[in-house]
This record gives C-alpha cells, sequence and structure tokens, in this order.
C-alpha cells in the first residue's frame, strides 16, 4: 500500500531528458537495480505529452513495462470555478471561455479585478503569461509552427470540417491530414461525430479539446500586432461583436458538463452525450441510452429566453428531431432547453419538458 512507501516525485520528467537524453536509460537502471527492490513509490510528471509517451509510455522507450499506472490529468469542471473567483454565473462562464478548468490559468485572473479588466491585464498584454503561454506551450511540441498554427486557426474560426480546413489554409490536403492526426496525437484537438453515429464513418468535425487553446487562436494570434502596438481598445471592440457568438459553443460545453452530473436527475441515465448534425440541422445536444432506445434532445441558448421564445424554440427542437436516425420508432423521446435564465420555466417543467437556467447550476456548484 502506498501508506507504506516512500514516495518519490519527479516533475517536469522532460525537462531532464532535454537535458541529457540518457535519462531514461539512467532511470531504468535505478529502477531495475535499486529501487524496484525497496518500497518506493516512483511518480513522474510532465506537461509534454509527446516526450511522455515517446520516452516513457513507447514500446521501445527504457522505462516501457515498468509503470504500475498512467494518468492524463483532467481539467477542472466548470462547477469550481466559483471557488477561484467571485464573480457571477455569466462572468464564471467567460473566464471558463478564456483559461478552461486549468487550475494555472485560472490563477492569473486577479479576483479584485472584474473580467474585463482581467483580459486587458492579464491576457491582451505583451509578457503576461496567458499571453505567451499557447505559443510556448506549442513550440515545446510542435515542429513547422506556421503550418500547424495556420489550421489551429482556422479551427479557431469554425472551420471544424477537413474541407473547410483545407480551403481556410491553403495547404495541400496531404499535409493537413498528417498535421490534423499529430494535433490530435498529442490532444489538442479531437475528431467529433454526431452523437449517434459510429466513430469509423465519415461526417468528422475537428475541435479543440481546450477553451484556452480555441479563445487564443480566435482572439489573441490574429491580433498580435494591435497587443504589442497597445491597441487594447480596438481589440476589445473587434472582440465584442464576436464574443458572445464564441460563448454559446462554451456555454454548450457548460451544459454537457452539467448534464452529466444531473444524470440521476434526469428521466433516465444516459449513457452517451454530445452533439448532432446533418446537413444543415444540428442539435447541440443529445442525450441517449442506447440499451434503453432513451433520448433526450436539448437546445442550448446563451441568452436570457421569454416563455413564448422557449416554446418557439422546443417546437423547431421536435421538428429537428425528426432527422435524427436513431431507432425511430421505438424510442421514447425527452425535449429539453438550457438558458441563462428561463422565464416561465415552471410551466415548461409542468408540461414535461427538461428545463434548467443558471439557476439550477448555481445550485449544482455549491
Amino acid at each position: 500500500m502506498l501508506k507504506d512507501k516512500l514516495i518519490l516525485v519527479i516533475d517536469e520528467f522532460p525537462y531532464l531528458i532535454e537535458s541529457n537524453r540518457a535519462i531514461p536509460s539512467i532511470f531504468q537502471k535505478i529502477w531495475d537495480l535499486i529501487l524496484s527492490e525497496r518500497e518506493i513509490c516512483l511518480v513522474l510528471l510532465g506537461s509534454s505529452i509527446s516526450m511522455m509517451e515517446d520516452y516513457t509510455l513507447d514500446y521501445r522507450a527504457p522505462l516501457y513495462g515498468r509503470r504500475a499506472a498512467q494518468l492524463q490529468l483532467q481539467p477542472l469542471k466548470f462547477k469550481y470555478l466559483s471557488k477561484f473567483l467571485p464573480y457571477a454565473m455569466a462572468d464564471l462562464v467567460r473566464v471558463y471561455g478564456v483559461t478552461d478548468g486549468i487550475p494555472l490559468y485560472i490563477q492569473k485572473f486577479d479576483p479584485r479585478l472584474d473580467f474585463d479588466e482581467n483580459l486587458r491585464e492579464n491576457v491582451f498584454r505583451v509578457g503576461k503569461f496567458l499571453y505567451q503561454e499557447a505559443e510556448m506551450l506549442l513550440k515545446e511540441e510542435l515542429r513547422e509552427t506556421a503550418r500547424y498554427f495556420a489550421i489551429l486557426k482556422a479551427i479557431a474560426y469554425g472551420k471544424h470540417k477537413f474541407g473547410a480546413i483545407a480551403n481556410f489554409t491553403e495547404l495541400d490536403k496531404s499535409i493537413i491530414s498528417r498535421y490534423l492526426a499529430n494535433l490530435a496525437a498529442i490532444r489538442l484537438i479531437r475528431k467529433e461525430y454526431p452523437v449517434t453515429q459510429k466513430k469509423e464513418m465519415r461526417n468528422a468535425r475537428y475541435v479543440f479539446n481546450d477553451n484556452y487553446l480555441n479563445f487564443w487562436f480566435r482572439y489573441v494570434y490574429p491580433y498580435r500586432s494591435l497587443i504589442e502596438e497597445g491597441r487594447t481598445e480596438r481589440l476589445f471592440d473587434i472582440v465584442k461583436d464576436d464574443f458572445n457568438s464564441y460563448l454559446g459553443f462554451v456555454f454548450e460545453k457548460v451544459c454537457s458538463e452539467f448534464l452529466w452530473d444531473q444524470d440521476q436527475e434526469l428521466p433516465f441515465a444516459f449513457t452517451k452525450l454530445g452533439r448532432w448534425w446533418q446537413k444543415d440541422k444540428e442539435i447541440d445536444v443529445v442525450a441517449l441510452n442506447e440499451k434503453q432506445k432513451t433520448v433526450a434532445f436539448f437546445e442550448v441558448k446563451w441568452r436570457d429566453l421569454a416563455l413564448g421564445e422557449a416554446k418557439r424554440i422546443i417546437t423547431e427542437l421536435k421538428n429537428k428531431s425528426e432527422y435524427v436516425d436513431w431507432n425511430k420508432g421505438e424510442r421514447v423521446e425527452y425535449f429539453g432547453l438550457i438558458a441563462k435564465r428561463l422565464a416561465g420555466k415552471s410551466e415548461l417543467l409542468e408540461e414535461g419538458y427538461l428545463c434548467y437556467d443558471f439557476g439550477d447550476m448555481q445550485k449544482a456548484g455549491d
């Protein structure tokens, strides 16, 4: 048991490897000849995914086969942001759209400043950590960064399909395919499929795994000249026109996390959750249980909704659900809506709809 062992932790193991490429072989000998016979738990940490995998997990690596476990640390969920910053829910979503759930990034926001002031002082300013971190992180992981940056900028601008990325970047398709595979291998992006579709089928979208890189490539990287010239207010005008559109996608992620936490409160326990799309039709969140053939369709709106508008959106949602070719004629269906604030929510709930807003999220986070 761990309580009976000495725990030895080495942080940023890749830095040791960079200073001496023989380090993995040296550690292999140390482990095999000395530590494996002792009551010691050795923990190797590293922020460079590619180096940790190549030098510790790969079957050709000297340390291969000696690990008892491996773990990729995940970001914090949205509901924990309130433990860091005394903000209202709407501003916490905005912070999440910039920092994701990375504790170090969240800590770069000064709780004494409001969201806009933090954006000015700690993101849109030369020399600040959140201004530089993305570029430094990617240069650690990748070569030929100009092409990778062009592809990531395309995805941040909403070019999620392969053809759209190719048209935006004007790069050769064989190059794009290889670069997308490399970006997925180091967990910067992922292929996303309609939740009801098998992954080996076509119709994939490429999306960021975290909000920080998405935000950086959408609002920092393209406007570095403005930031370097100190034209923050001009940049704020540009961001203001587009930011709510961007936050719509961020709020979908927040709502997906919320629904996973609420699965015991829903009419059924779902086993899969994600987006659905087909040509020009799209549903923000679909939760389903494949064994029970039960499904819940949700629309997510980053705004306050009056009762009449909410009912109209649910009617449109029902119409779109008819295009979802999943156990049609056999499935049990539910319909729901999530927004900042839902007027007449109690009436919608009485009619059998699954409805949530900031008030429900606030309770879940307390």
